[in-house]
């Protein structure tokens, strides 16, 4: 199989069902995002080992790639490409409040960081919400599925749960925030 196709050397690129955008296009700009948030957990799921958090981020990656499909075909295509299902949102808040069960109550800002394992969870938090805010913006041109944005929304409430939970496990304190005046 041939990795390069040159088809997309004048800066189009092909979507599910063969209809080509360009590379610049806000769906291509999200489905960038959405497939950079893969890879950052990638990493993370390398720094997590057999920890606790190794398989649902397996499973949240697998997720992630079902929305990069989803992203990459259109709403008028006929193929339906629709993995991420409120099945996928009801895995993610199950999974925070379980975890939350272990977790100190939070009466301070904290601030990214502690352990490696939780600091590389609080940047994939990050371009988690940029990748929110990526499919945000081509939902106003063309309308996504509502459970779609929920599942991003609440993903970053996810990673920013699991950055917690890893600081336990290592038995790392979370960093509190503190005014720069104190």
């Amino acid at each position: 199989m041939k990795i390069y196709t040159k088809t997309g050397d004048s800066g189009s690129t092909g979507l599910v069902g063969g209809s080509r955008i360009e590379k610049g296009s806000p769906r291509i700009t999200a489905i960038g995002e959405v497939d950079e948030l893969n890879a950052a957990l990638g990493v993370v799921r390398v720094a997590a080992g057999g920890a606790d958090l190794a398989a649902p981020i397996a499973k949240i990656q697998n997720l992630l790639f079902e929305l990069g499909a989803e992203l990459a075909t259109p709403l008028d295509s006929k193929f339906k490409n629709e993995g991420i299902n409120q099945a996928a949102v009801d895995f993610l808040e199950k999974s925070i409040d379980l975890q939350n069960e272990s977790l100190p109550q939070l009466r301070n800002f904290i601030l990214p960081g502690g352990s490696e394992l939780a600091a590389r969870l609080h940047l994939a938090r990050c371009i988690c919400r940029r990748s929110e805010r990526a499919v945000l913006a081509l939902h106003k041109q063309e309308q996504q599925r509502d459970v779609t944005l929920i599942f991003l929304n609440r993903l970053s409430d996810w990673l920013f749960v699991a950055a917690r939970t890893a600081n336990r496990l290592e038995g790392v304190e979370d960093i509190n925030w503190m005014h720069p005046e104190n």
